[in-house]
């Protein structure tokens, strides 16, 4: 790999977000110690990420130029083959990355082990230097991650690494036609998620919690499961489906591959939103008139991996 640039991907602290908002550490200080909580806490999680960017850049500065771009900004980042990608940050981070990354090798680094459980951020900043450099000459390993994609009617699509959110922008019903397996039903709930195998330990896990939870009132001897997905995949859950003389619940779970795909169309005249990784920011609007196409994106992610703690996936055959 010919590369002139790695691209560092970092995300404001708490802290950094709390100045940004109330002007002075000072007037942050005031205003989380008045409510009684402890302004050290995040005092303390800046100096760690602070220690740890500082540290990476510095080692890498030996290795490659580089230049820091903040997660606001990555959606019209332009990345090129030319650039190693370096996240550093929450396992959210490099998810966000990767729907931009055009398929270029990701270096995730946790900045603070005792902070962040790290599923996706196998290196710290005592090894990611030997990924780097794995990354420039070629001789690397990764985990090819599947997206969950929605293309609209309109030629608009929004990839997802985790999951996507289909439904209504505020807390109110949503309103849809659903179309699986040849089967179409009118539905009002709320919302969808569409996850990937990445994302099964997050939001759909907590709908996967909920059910078993209710049904477990009522039937004593359920064994509660955990969502299994594997990596050409997608799963859908519909959340809170509610049946009345319009709406059905035919349709509430199923299995996306390359074969098949869901179709939702929006009967909702504005407030319909599809979301991805829980970014609301990130969304396309989905309105009356928009219909959904919900399937397996042809683009992938590639997670640099540490041979040491993780488990090589090969890349996908269609």
């Amino acid at each position: 790999m010919n590369a002139d640039y790695a691209i560092i991907i970092k995300n404001k602290t708490r802290l950094e977000a709390l100045i940004e908002r109330f002007n002075t550490k000072g007037q942050a200080k005031f205003y989380i110690e008045s409510l009684g909580g402890n302004f050290s806490e995040y005092e303390l999680e800046h100096e760690i990420f602070t220690f740890s960017l500082n540290s990476l850049q510095s080692q890498l500065s030996k290795v490659i130029k580089h230049k820091i771009v903040d997660r606001a900004y990555v959606p019209s980042f332009i990345f090129s083959e030319k650039n190693v990608i370096i996240v550093i940050g929450q396992d959210g981070l490099v998810a966000n990355t990767a729907k931009y990354a055009n398929g270029i090798p990701i270096v995730a680094v946790n900045p603070d082990k005792q902070r962040y459980d790290g599923v996706l951020l196998p290196f710290d900043i005592s090894n990611f230097i030997k990924g780097v450099e794995n990354v420039i000459s070629g001789d690397y390993i990764s985990n090819t991650m599947t997206f969950a994609e929605a293309k609209l009617n309109d030629g608009q699509s929004l990839r997802a690494f985790n999951d996507l959110f289909i439904g209504a922008s505020s807390h109110v019903s949503a309103r849809y036609k659903i179309s699986y397996n040849n089967i179409t039903e009118e539905q009002s709930s709320s919302g969808l998620i569409v996850s990937t195998k990445a994302g099964s330990t997050g939001w759909l896990s907590s709908i996967f919690n909920m059910a078993y939870g209710v049904a477990n009132m009522f039937e004593k001897n359920l064994t509660p499961k955990r969502p299994l997905i594997k990596e050409n995949e997608l799963l859908f859950a519909v959340r809170e489906p509610f049946q009345s003389i319009r709406t059905k619940i035919g349709i509430t779970t199923g299995r996306i591959k390359f074969q098949n795909s869901l179709i939702v169309e929006s009967l909702m005249p504005s407030g319909g939103v599809i979301f991805s990784d829980g970014i609301e920011s990130d969304f396309l609007k989905f309105n009356s008139g928009s219909i959904a196409t919900i399937g397996i994106a042809k683009e992938t992610a590639k997670i640099v991996t540490n041979n040491d703690n993780f488990i090589v996936v090969k890349p996908l055959k269609k």
